[in-house]
């Protein structure tokens, strides 16, 4: 069996760099690690942080292929994020002009959790711990 330790990333590949590194460390609150310039790639690898833990990377691709991105598509389902409260996180992001759907309990924990989308439509999860 593999001695896994932890979740090392998670990759996410963006249409507008710019946008998504705004929404990423602006909206989301998350800190760079590291951005590099690949020209020979032409593409941009972000490296981002939460609370100085390394958890995303973000990198731009000319034309990358579509890939379904609702929640219960198949493969990579949705990032989850833990909130202390989701009531005032939510009123954040709606304040930062984003789009959140209602809350939710889930049925098997009683937490509350909710959804947006990142620039590309990649679903995110709030849950309340």
């Amino acid at each position: 069996m593999l001695q896994l330790r932890k979740i090392h990333h998670i990759a996410i590949i963006c249409i507008d760099y710019q946008k998504s590194k705004e929404f990423y460390t602006q909206i989301l609150g998350l800190t760079i690690k590291q951005e590099t310039y690949r020209p020979e790639r032409n593409s941009y690898k972000l490296d981002l942080c939460l609370n100085n833990e390394y958890i995303i990377e973000l990198f731009s691709f000319p034309n990358p292929p579509n890939r379904p991105s609702k929640p219960e598509a198949l493969v990579l389902r949705h990032l989850a994020f833990e909130v202390a409260n989701i009531e005032k996180s939510k009123q954040q992001l709606i304040h930062k002009n984003i789009a959140v759907e209602p809350i939710r309990i889930d049925s098997l924990t009683h937490k509350k959790f909710t959804f947006f989308n990142d620039p590309d439509g990649l679903p995110i999860e709030l849950y309340e711990n």
